[in-house]
């Protein structure tokens, strides 16, 4: 895994993150183990203790599950996933907004925009 990293966003919410995207793209899957924390840590060059953090949110927002001595893994839930994907196109779409706003852009324009753009892809 490879992220990034903004400085206007807290580390662990970043990795939180690209672990849902990797679930919700299919690269992750349920059941999959993820990485150690330490091996995390390693690979993306950042403290295990902000790793731990991360994977503990993930554990305590239903994403993953933890096997005492095993590891932690990708969650089976189905719905879940369909949850993932809802909130990242929700705040998606709101930063998207929240940015042609702060260009100028009215609420009828900033339709009339996407529809252009989604209209010449078909």
């Amino acid at each position: 895994m490879k992220i990034d990293f903004s400085e206007n966003i807290p580390i662990y919410i970043q990795i939180m993150n690209a672990i849902k995207k990797e679930i919700v793209i299919g690269k992750l899957k349920g059941g999959d183990k993820l990485s150690s924390v330490r091996e995390m840590a390693d690979e993306l060059k950042v403290n295990p203790n902000t790793v731990q953090r991360a994977y503990q949110e993930l554990e305590r927002e239903g994403v993953t599950y933890t096997q005492r001595g095993m590891g932690t893994f990708i969650t089976d839930d189905g719905s879940k996933v369909l949850d993932i994907k809802r909130e990242m196109s929700r705040d998606m779409i709101y930063y998207f907004i929240q940015g042609m706003k702060d260009l100028g852009f009215k609420n009828e324009e900033i339709v009339n925009v996407i529809t252009e753009y989604v209209s010449k892809e078909d």
